[in-house]
């Protein structure tokens, strides 16, 4: 019901903003959150992804379409596309094109926004499209991009920012349940992951969850596991490669692994603001 609900709206609503395509640099669970609003709001949007995403929280990301063909979120459809040519008819149609374009593609468009949360500003340019925002820090508005959205948890969560940087990244993760650093599973070494549990899983403090090249990763905390990077990844020592959520699963008390966060849909809504602001100043 809600699938059909949503993608009755997109087409009314398309109606509107049907020639302003978003093409947004990065599938992740942020990025995600921002196709979300602007998909709802009727604009057509397109995801560009590497071949092997990166993503942990991979329930909720965009980019799991580049390994699984295609994917489903909150009611959102997203589809792999191997070419170029076929982007701008797919998002036509409601579904959620994802191209592995490590570098941007030439497809008309009219909104490019950096969702690669590389903490730094990477190949992205403000000439890149009419408007161009950027999440999170590394990037500054008026220079890389024309906007950035905040992406630190606290009372500037999702605001847009249109001289100027984000905060500059702290290094230390959210704190969920009360627990930050805590819950992040880093790589231990180089080399490939191989993971012994799944997305959704309950774990216990001290547990091994898997390996990367036959070396333990254990987690700290008991509590639920909330995202993993995709099993056969290559990672470098100290990547996040996981998370594990204190507060357990839905039925627990805790979050739901396959719903959409509150971050994400904060940061979505400013990168929704960020485009009808430019939209209105424009006309």
């Amino acid at each position: 019901m809600a699938t059909w609900f949503w993608a009755r709206t997109w087409r009314f609503n398309s109606l509107l903003f049907g020639e302003h395509l978003c093409l947004l640099r990065g599938g992740g669970d942020l990025g995600t959150g921002a196709a979300l609003r602007l998909h709802r709001a009727g604009f057509p949007v397109a995801v560009c992804e590497l071949e092997s995403p990166l993503a942990v929280r991979r329930t909720v990301a965009l980019s799991t379409a580049v390994t699984d063909g295609e994917t489903t979120i909150d009611g959102l459809m997203a589809r792999r596309v191997d070419q170029p040519t076929e982007v701008l008819a797919t998002a036509a149609t409601g579904v959620i094109p994802v191209l592995v374009s490590p570098e941007l593609p030439d497809i008309p468009r009219s909104v490019v926004i950096d969702a690669r949360l590389a903490k730094h500003a990477l190949d992205t340019t403000i000439s890149d499209a009419s408007l161009v925002v950027a999440l999170g820090p590394g990037f500054v508005a008026g220079s890389d991009c024309h906007a950035v959205v905040e992406t630190l948890r606290g009372p500037h969560l999702g605001r847009v920012i249109w001289q100027g940087s984000a905060a500059a990244d702290t290094g230390i993760p959210g704190e969920i349940g009360g627990q930050s650093s805590e819950r992040v599973l880093r790589a231990p070494t180089h080399g490939t992951v191989v993971w012994d549990v799944g997305i959704g899983d309950t774990v216990e403090a001290d547990a091994v969850l898997g390996q990367v090249s036959g070396v333990e990763v254990v987690t700290n905390l008991d509590g639920a596991v909330r995202g993993l990077i995709a099993d056969g990844s290559t990672v470098i020592a100290g990547m996040k490669i996981g998370d594990v959520d204190p507060r357990g699963t839905r039925t627990d008390g805790g979050a739901d692994m396959w719903e959409i966060s509150d971050k994400a849909l904060s940061v979505g809504g400013g990168v929704l603001e960020a485009v009808l602001t430019w939209l209105d100043r424009s006309s």
